[in-house]
């Protein structure tokens, strides 16, 4: 039986995943939310799939601390990209993002959507690892196990299906309370085990991912290497499992089924790439709350060459003392980083925020312009150019920036909240307050985006295309703000 207290949490998990339309190109992605379907009913059409995922990546930010560091989303993105090009999924768009979490976890949700932990990235002993359990999970995205699952689901709409799905996948890892009441809601529609990946699920997205590990130039013997080291951590975690290897349990067949699938392969030693040692750099400078205290930690690592490679552990020296405002010191050592990586998007990035805040805002400007006319597909570069531009006062570049931005990366929220500020700054108020309101529906605060609505409607000088655009995007939110409360007062 389901009580009081259960149906209140579902409720609040829906709301959190409201439909918003968006600006321009945007609207015609939503439509009505449409009905996963039944258990009679026919496989998730691809449309359909990708709208369940959107949904779902709005829950995931609402719950968990999604990472938006421009260098880290670009390093992660561009190593599963390199996956789902050598996979049968090759074409097919898959987004790939950090949760700045310390657990050993990974989790694929509908749409392509895959979530990997700062914990496992810093766990890893290799990039091979790393790719071998982003492999693992691409496989559970192109066999469909997830949707196979949800198949046997009763009828539900969208936002239901994927505020579900995402308490099912991460319920466990909020911890506490929170974790078990996540658990208990999603019962409500489902048996646990009706989503959880099966044994043949396991075993056949291992073997799909070692073949994507051997075709895109990785070592195959990573996976079963990582995972035969996740086992042996079953006996020191005893009942306190991480959380990857409570959904991937780790079995001594299963290892031998993978070793023996790797075998299969040729050897191939491949050494781990340069942002993969700077990704692990930042994450570990990140894990220190007291910049001062990262500051004295890695000079002394410095001191005593305890490190795996050395430049990366001076780019980590330097952001610690850029986040403790030493920034003379900070860009002494990007500037001897740069004359010897003088192409590595991290430390041009990272060099010219420096130089923006210690005052030299035409040397940051410059660095960046020159970048990214050398780069000019590079998020990083042009994001950060672009909030440079801001931060200098030359908002007409910046819009012109991160329009562009905005119609490759919609769901970018980083790239909407300096849209906003750029409309801001360009004396376009109405503008501003659309493009915080699609901040905020990306972020899971619905019913602050709605506000931010009714701001933009109340901005004078609006045209008659402006105020309609305005009006349908207030109606359709507003519409799903009186349904989630209705159903509220009925549970």
């Amino acid at each position: 039986m389901i009580t009081l207290r259960t149906r209140r949490l579902l409720a609040l998990l829906l709301s959190l995943t409201l439909v918003l339309t968006p600006l321009g190109a945007w609207s015609d992605i939503y439509s009505d939310l449409p009905d996963i379907g039944s258990a009679s009913g026919s496989v998730l059409s691809p449309e359909k799939e990708k709208q369940l995922g959107k949904t779902f990546m709005r829950y995931i930010r609402a719950t968990q601390k999604v990472i938006e560091d421009p260098l880290l989303e670009d390093y992660i993105q561009s190593l599963g990209d390199s996956l789902v090009n050598n996979s049968e999924a090759q074409g097919s768009s898959f987004t790939f993002f950090l949760v700045d979490d310390p657990q050993i976890n990974a989790y694929a949700g509908p749409g392509g959507y895959i979530g990997v932990y700062t914990g496992l990235v810093f766990t890893t002993k290799s990039e091979n690892e790393l790719a071998a359990v982003v492999a693992h999970e691409i496989a559970h995205v192109t066999q469909h196990h997830l949707l196979r699952a949800w198949h046997t689901a009763s009828n539900m709409s969208l936002v239901q299906g994927a505020a579900l799905i995402a308490a099912i996948l991460v319920g466990t890892a909020l911890g506490g309370d929170a974790g078990l009441a996540a658990a208990v809601g999603a019962q409500a529609a489902m048996q646990q085990q009706q989503i959880n990946f099966t044994r043949h699920n396991e075993q056949e997205a291992d073997r799909i991912g070692i073949n994507i590990l051997e075709e895109a130039g990785f070592d195959p013997r990573a996976m079963p290497t990582f995972f035969a080291r996740m086992g042996r951590a079953n006996a020191a975690y005893a009942t306190e499992l991480p959380e990857f290897l409570r959904t991937h349990p780790v079995t001594n067949s299963r290892i031998a089924d993978s070793l023996g699938r790797a075998e299969s392969f040729p050897y191939r030693q491949r050494e781990d790439s340069f942002r993969y040692l700077l990704a692990r750099a930042v994450i570990r400078e990140m894990n220190f709350h007291d910049p001062k205290d990262a500051v004295h930690h890695f000079r002394a690592v410095l001191a005593d060459g305890r490190y795996r490679d050395r430049a990366a552990a001076r780019y980590r020296l330097a952001r610690a003392l850029h986040r403790n405002k030493q920034y003379d010191p900070a860009a002494k050592e990007m500037a001897s980083l740069l004359q010897s990586h003088p192409d590595t998007l991290e430390f041009i990035v990272t060099a010219s925020l420096i130089d923006m805040d210690r005052g030299k805002r035409q040397q940051a400007l410059a660095r960046l312009e020159k970048a990214t006319s050398r780069f000019p597909f590079s998020f990083p570069l042009q994001i950060t150019l672009a909030e440079l531009y801001l931060r200098a006062g030359k908002a007409k570049a910046a819009y012109k920036n991160l329009s562009k931005l905005a119609s490759f990366n919609p769901e970018n929220t980083r790239v909407h909240r300096l849209l906003a500020e750029a409309a801001a700054q360009l004396g376009h108020p109405a503008e501003s307050h659309q493009h915080l309101a699609n901040h905020y529906y990306l972020m899971g605060a619905v019913e602050t985006a709605q506000l931010q609505l009714k701001i933009a409607l109340r901005q004078p000088g609006l045209d008659f295309y402006q105020r309609a655009r305005i009006e349908s995007q207030l109606k359709k939110v507003t519409a799903e703000v009186e349904e989630l409360k209705q159903e509220k007062k009925q549970h």
